[in-house]
């Protein structure tokens, strides 16, 4: 039969329709307009195949239309929304030189810098900018895509004055590069895209600090934009950290890549180390200087590093004479027939509820009133609390050091008075960006870290990981981030140099995950993401570092 005569089935959400062959999915994403939650951005066939939409239909399927309410959903509309804010600037600078870095989240957005000695930003000029966006998103412009010879992408992308993805192509092997343009504006970007702008609805753009933020709409809500309500101590943590990496010359992953192929990263790697030494070092002094605290309480989301800050924190405390005891919060896990579930029937470990709260306030108060506590262990194979004899007793020169997700949260230790508490948040933020346009999301590194360590101590694969990651990112959504900024002080655990440490070891772990599962599109985006960084072998690492709390080989006990 000529196949421009036969139909396709296509089974949708209870529905099952016939379409002539090569129907784009954006044609067949109108039939069931009304059944999402906002407009569909991407299509997933099956359980795990992701396909942008105008990809057509040329087999009987099962899909599923992803919006913005779907985390590959929202990946994709920010891609887009980004590729719109940068065609839009270019349009309203007339072919002035110009660079906008795409840096970080903030409250719901993401923050960007302008730069260029003939591009000053200012609000009017946002607001040009803004304009230029919703004329191009009510016209409709589709966002195409082409494949180039990698060569081909590195001259596009010299032509443009877009040095860092061409610094970056440099270090690929593969011969082609998925390309995209929006009404002759090229650029690159690490993943799929919207199909035309009409698609991107709702936006803003917030002046705020040195540059401004591209806000984008709800999940719950696609038509409302989020609340701009930053977080200033976690902004000057995120910012100072990038200000450093531009210090030791490295803003992309190109730029490290650079480093490690001349063989010239052990002198980052120990500065980065220092660094991180030095902060700690501060954080001990304000502890000493604090004669009340008896109690450091940190906290931070998951793959923060907690327990080894916890450790390397406990040294530094040493050295002011100060005899610290480091306590994970963990080791007050209920056995697991006691702990919550989640709606789905599976563990529910990241809420508060998940921890014997009451235990924790009596052998704390215990310990400040000077008794002797047995302290418990953790067992995470059979999931009990253990007790093997280990007690503690402390004196006026002693400090507890406790580490877990709740310890910025009052209910947590809502015995302890807070004149002897002392609250640290520490998270991996990520300093470095693919390049300018394509930045590094934070709760990739954390997820990386977390699958290594997962494999290497709890006998968890990596489809495990994968497929638990969305409660953890829930629960920090819930139980960790709206406590961060009544820390006391903020630490940034990620290493420069982390991601091209931690390729070796999760690649193995990656390509093991099922290929018919539905986790692997999450093995997959991260296995592309490795793709962009030349190794690092882990020998030269120091035996102290943080991120030897999920390779191994570190030199403390946990």
């Amino acid at each position: 039969m000529d196949e421009k005569k036969r139909m396709v089935q296509v089974t949708a959400y209870g529905q099952t329709k016939e379409y002539p062959f090569g129907t784009s999915f954006v044609r067949i994403a109108e039939d069931f307009a009304d059944v999402l939650p906002g407009k569909a951005l991407l299509v997933k066939a099956g359980t795990n195949k992701l396909m942008e939409l105008n990809k057509p239909a040329v087999k009987d399927c099962s899909i599923e239309f992803l919006t913005i309410a779907n985390k590959e959903g929202r990946d994709t509309y920010k891609r887009s929304l980004c590729l719109l804010m940068l065609k839009a600037f270019d349009n309203v600078l007339g072919g002035k030189p110009f660079h906008v870095w795409i840096r970080f989240t903030v409250s719901g957005g993401l923050f960007c810098t302008l730069e260029g000695d003939q591009a000053e930003l200012t609000r009017e000029l946002l607001d040009r900018v803004k304009a230029e966006m919703e004329s191009m998103r009510d016209r409709a412009i589709p966002f195409k895509k082409m494949s180039l010879s990698t060569e081909e992408a590195v001259s596009l992308f010299e032509k443009f004055r877009l040095e860092d993805k061409a610094h970056l192509f440099r270090y690929r092997i593969s011969s082609r590069t998925n390309v995209y343009s929006l009404d002759g504006y090229y650029d690159y970007y690490y993943g799929y895209m919207a199909p035309d702008t009409s698609c991107l609805q709702t936006f803003d753009l917030i002046p705020y600090r040195e540059g401004f933020v591209l806000m984008f709409p709800s999940s719950e809500n696609p038509g409302e934009l989020q609340t701009f309500a930053p977080v200033e101590k976690l902004f000057d943590v995120q910012y100072a950290s990038r200000m450093w990496s531009r210090k030791m010359g490295i803003h992309s992953v190109g730029d490290l890549n650079e480093l490690i192929a001349s063989g010239n990263m052990m002198n980052i790697v120990l500065m980065q180390e220092a660094l991180q030494e030095k902060i700690i070092g501060d954080i001990a002094e304000k502890i000493e200087s604090k004669k009340s605290v008896k109690i450091v309480l940190i906290a931070g989301p998951s793959s923060s590093s907690k327990t080894t800050f916890s450790h390397r924190l406990s040294i530094q405390l040493s050295c002011y004479g100060l005899k610290p005891h480091p306590i994970a919060m963990d080791n007050y896990f209920k056995n697991r027939g006691q702990s919550p579930r989640n709606p789905d029937g599976s563990f529910d470990f990241e809420c508060l509820e998940a921890l014997d709260v009451e235990q924790f306030n009596k052998d704390m108060t215990d310990l400040l009133e000077g008794k002797t506590v047995r302290m418990p262990t953790y067992n995470f194979i059979k999931g009990e609390r253990e007790y093997k004899g280990d007690t503690l007793t402390i004196s006026d020169r002693d400090v507890l050091v406790v580490e877990g997700i709740h310890g910025l949260n009052e209910a947590f230790s809502y015995l302890i008075p807070a004149e002897n508490k002392y609250k640290i948040y520490i998270s991996a933020l990520t300093q470095l960006n693919i390049d300018e346009h394509n930045r590094i999301p934070t709760t990739d590194g954390r997820l990386l870290r977390r699958i290594i360590r997962d494999a290497r101590t709890r006998g968890y694969d990596a489809k495990n990981t994968i497929a638990i990651w969305k409660n953890v990112r829930r629960g920090e959504e819930q139980y960790i981030f709206p406590y961060q900024e009544s820390a006391d002080v903020m630490f940034n655990s990620a290493l420069i140099y982390e991601l091209a440490v931690l390729k070796t070891y999760a690649l193995p772990l990656l390509h093991a995950v099922p290929k018919d599962s539905p986790e692997w599109v999450e093995a997959k985006r991260l296995l592309k993401f490795l793709d962009y960084f030349l190794p690092i072998p882990s020998d030269d690492i120091p035996k102290n570092s943080l991120i030897r709390e999920f390779i191994g080989g570190g030199c403390f006990d946990i």
